[in-house]
């Protein structure tokens, strides 16, 4: 019983490793910073609408 107790934790602690991983390993400090484009939204009349449909 204790050596399915210790596989299973092991393979949990795999488990978490392997995500950590792949979450983490390509970036330098982590998570991304927040996106900052500065473009400000396009004017309302820019935005093309759907054809309205009438019956």
């Amino acid at each position: 019983m204790t050596l399915l107790l210790l596989e299973s934790l092991l393979a949990l602690l795999l488990f978490v490793f392997i995500v950590w991983w792949t979450m983490f390993s390509g970036r330098p400090k982590g998570e991304l910073p927040p996106e900052e484009t500065g473009h400000p939204p396009p004017p309302e009349d820019a935005v093309q609408k759907p054809p309205s449909i009438k019956r």
